[in-house]
């Protein structure tokens, strides 16, 4: 019975570490190294890479239109973005379905003004391991990921403003 509470224990604290960003894409440390660059096409049909935001603080929020934890977090993402945009913070919104007019769609709901990216084969979703909806990245200047979260639940955003200030400060 002793050994069945440790592995049951083990497994809270290995859930928590992954909702809480401790782990990063590839199961290593947030913070231990560059985050994975991407090129995806955007809703306006314009390719972007990761790789041309370096020098700006980035925040990868990977979600979808059925999703109820991203219809809550949206708005709070926008307000993020045009509140440190100007300190070289950016949101992108990465969609993660097949069809672009689902993020159309829930876009006419909950406008943004940042960059919405389609990811309809899910490439760089598995690039990033994502397995929760929606799940947040940070990525610092310097191209390394700082910071993952996975799921949405209100407050998180106050986590997510306390990372976006730190880094750029830095």
């Amino acid at each position: 019975m002793k050994s069945k509470i440790s592995k049951i224990g083990l497994c809270l604290i290995l859930l928590g570490s992954l909702s809480f960003g401790i782990v990063g894409p590839a199961g290593a440390a947030a913070g231990a190294g560059p985050a994975s660059n991407f090129t995806l096409k955007s809703l306006g049909g314009k390719n972007m890479k990761l790789s041309e935001m370096a020098g700006n603080v980035v925040l990868i929020n990977f979600w979808a239109s059925w999703c109820g934890p991203c219809r809550e977090e949206m708005p709070l993402l926008n307000a993020l973005h045009k509140k440190y945009q100007p300190l070289g913070f950016t949101v992108l919104g990465v969609n993660v379905e097949e069809q672009a007019d689902n993020a159309r769609g829930f876009l006419n709901d909950f406008p943004v003004d940042f960059p919405v990216l389609l990811d309809s084969k899910n490439r760089v979703s598995k690039l990033y391991k994502v397995i929760a909806m929606p799940t947040t990245v940070v990525v610092d200047r310097d191209g390394n990921m700082r910071f993952l979260h996975k799921g949405y639940k209100p407050g998180d955003e106050k986590k997510y403003r306390k990372m976006v200030k730190k880094l750029v400060r830095e």
